[in-house]
């Protein structure tokens, strides 16, 4: 449900792109959430890894395979013994072996097994790392909105405490106001002058991380799409998440494969059966027993055999037993960070919820602040054309004013920060989950299904080239704000 109500959002953000007058170059959450997803370095990295991990099932299966293979050696004698009178001086010699393997004590199944199991992990954690490059971008697009409107209010900020003292200069002049209040005007323009410098600053690397994670320049940002109808406690969203979590689903067959590593480890003890076959084949360029009197011998031979090897393993200084242990000793550390991973998620579920929750609040005390504040400005100004204020009351309310809607702006950002988090963690914030289909959807079980039966040695894949882009060439952002 919470899938079906986030891909909808999404939808709808999308849609008011083409339903309103923005301009050409606005962008929207979902665009930048698909420029990251087909762009972002760290998401392409993944890939690449989860398909080297793929791999790992041919690999595993090859040694239960049978093998083929020929030495060719040419040998020319170039000084002979002197009682030497039947050796040639050249000698070409072909040998091919072909072996087939029987029975291995396990270690090919539970080998493949293993590796099987591995893929698993490999497409959760391509999972979480959607998830996590997803938040960043959600992360990256609220700073850029928040630090913008935090630039706008102090820009106004500045322009209202120019205008006090412009005011409060005027009325020094005639002698209504004293020299105090002309400083008070002017230290506190100094200082929102200051904040306006720093939150431009601040701009600047909020833009900067946004083309770090998306890959180009934000322009103008449309508000996001408003977050699913997240669950209703935090003990409900942390069930969720034990089921469907990347990053504890990944822990967990990481587990399932460290138990299957033990069985290969044990195989090492067992006896092992193989079928071979071996075939030679010499020719002495007519120089065998060319120095024998009245010699009638063949200048090339054959050979063939074939039969079956059994071995078994009677003593090999402990190493099996070595790498058992050894393979028992990392199944139980995977089972400790399996608990250790779920342990944190635990904890990121809960403090993504009271975050949000919590955020939300603080977003409704804001509004009340600020318009509270508003209305106390506008009194203080009016009760200060009579007498009944001072300039240092006004410069407080419009101070007080600032605080309460940076408040908000920020609690804002934080509430849809913490919302996407919770769904993140839950395993509900992946591309399946964002609406970004339309056939730009990665699915690792294509290149799985690709490779897991191929036996030639000589499949190749292509050249391996960057698909990520690079930002070398974005412009140096800058702290002014984009007109709509």
């Amino acid at each position: 449900m919470a899938r079906f109500a986030l891909r909808a959002g999404l939808l709808a953000g999308g849609c008011l792109t083409l339903a309103t007058s923005a301009p050409a170059l606005a962008d929207t959450l979902r665009d930048a959430l698909v420029a990251a997803y087909q762009t972002n370095p760290t998401l392409e990295s993944a890939r690449s890894q989860q398909r080297a991990t793929d791999e790992g099932v041919p690999i595993a299966r090859a040694p239960g395979l049978p093998s083929l293979s020929t030495t060719e050696t040419f040998v020319r004698n170039v000084k002979q013994s002197e009682n030497s009178l039947t050796a040639p001086s050249k000698i070409f010699t072909a040998d091919g072996q072909l072996g087939v393997p029987i029975y291995s004590g396990g270690s090919v199944k539970n080998g493949v097994k293993a590796a099987k199991i591995r893929v698993l992990a490999g497409q959760a954690d391509l999972r979480a790392t959607e998830a996590s490059v997803f938040s960043q971008v959600v992360a990256a697009y609220m700073d850029v909105i928040r630090t913008e409107a935090i630039v706008g209010l102090n820009r106004k900020n500045v322009s209202v405490l120019e205008t006090n003292l412009q005011a409060t200069s005027d009325r020094f002049q005639i002698g209504d106001l004293t020299r105090t209040d002309v400083a008070q005007s002017q230290s506190r323009l100094a200082v929102a002058q200051g904040d306006l410098r720093t939150a431009e600053a601040n701009l600047v690397s909020a833009r900067e991380t946004y083309i770090r994670f998306v890959g180009h320049a934000p322009e103008v940002l449309e508000a996001p799409p408003p977050l699913p109808s997240l669950p209703a406690s935090p003990e409900e969203a942390a069930t969720i998440a034990l089921d469907s979590n990347p990053d504890l689903i990944g822990a967990r067959e990481r587990s399932r494969a460290a138990e299957k590593d033990i069985d290969v480890a044990g195989a090492g003890r067992l006896p092992t059966l193989s079928l071979f076959g071996q075939g030679t084949y010499n020719n002495y360029f007519n120089t065998l027993a060319r120095g024998a009197v009245n010699a009638n011998i063949s200048q090339s031979d054959s050979s063939a055999q074939a039969g079956a090897r059994l071995s078994i393993p009677l003593f090999q200084g402990g190493l099996p037993a070595a790498r058992r242990r050894q393979a028992q000793a990392t199944a139980s550390a995977t089972m400790e960070q399996e608990i250790a991973t779920e342990r944190d998620v635990i904890a990121q579920v809960r403090s993504a919820y009271t975050s949000y929750v919590a955020s939300n609040d603080l977003i409704r005390t804001s509004q009340v602040a600020v318009d509270a504040t508003t209305l106390s400005l506008e009194g203080v100004r009016a009760e200060n054309s009579v007498g009944n204020r001072t300039i240092l009351d006004i410069l407080d309310a419009e101070r007080e004013l600032l605080n309460a809607q940076v408040t908000l702006v920020t609690a804002r950002r934080n509430a849809y920060v913490a919302g996407f988090t919770l769904l993140a963690a839950m395993g509900k914030a992946e591309a399946r989950d964002l609406n970004l289909d339309g056939g730009i959807l990665y699915d690792p079980e294509v290149n799985y299904d690709r490779v897991k039966g191929k036996f030639l040695d000589w499949g190749n894949d292509p050249e391996p080239v960057a698909r990520s882009t690079r930002t070398v060439d974005t412009p140096v952002q800058d702290g002014n704000i984009p007109q709509e």
